[in-house]
Parts: C-alpha cells; structure tokens; sequence
C-alpha cells in the first residue's frame, strides 16, 4: 500500500509525505491505520479523527481531507488530505 499526504494552509501546500509498505496478508483496514500513523510521523501532526465521512471520501474517491476540528490538539494548518496511491 502507497499513501500519500499533504498538508494545506489557505490553499498552499505546505508539507507532503509518502509511505508504502509491501502488501500484507492484513486486513486493508489494518494497512490503511498502519500508513495514516506513519504519514502523521513524517508530517509531525497529530493523528486525526477518522469520521464517517471520511469513509465514504476514501471509498468513493480514494482520498479524503481532514480539517481542524478532527484533531485534538492544536495545528498549524487548515486541512490535510491523504491519497492513497495503486
């Protein structure tokens, strides 16, 4: 599995990450929480909260965005978005 995630403020990038990982015989729930962890390292952000909605973003489109209010602690930024790459 590839993941990709970007940081935004006002609608500039201003960080960006990549991970991948070999595929496993784990669940894809189990990689994607595994890549997202690791993207949140590499970006130094604090994991956000996954809701519904994100669900249905990464189900439909393959990506979904996380804004302010899903982290429990203070950012420095206005979204971050998480792509996953075939």
């Amino acid at each position: 599995m590839k993941l990709e995630g970007k940081l935004f403020k006002a609608n500039l990038m201003i960080n960006t990450a990549t991970v991948e990982k070999p595929d496993t015989q784990a669940p894809f729930v189990k990689q994607l929480e595994s890549c997202l962890i690791d993207i949140c390292r590499m970006l130094d952000s604090p994991i956000p909260l996954w809701l519904d909605k994100n669900t249905r973003e990464f189900a439909r489109f393959h990506q979904t965005l996380f804004f302010t209010e899903q982290f429990t602690e203070p950012v420095p930024f206005d979204r971050m978005q998480i792509r996953w790459l075939n």
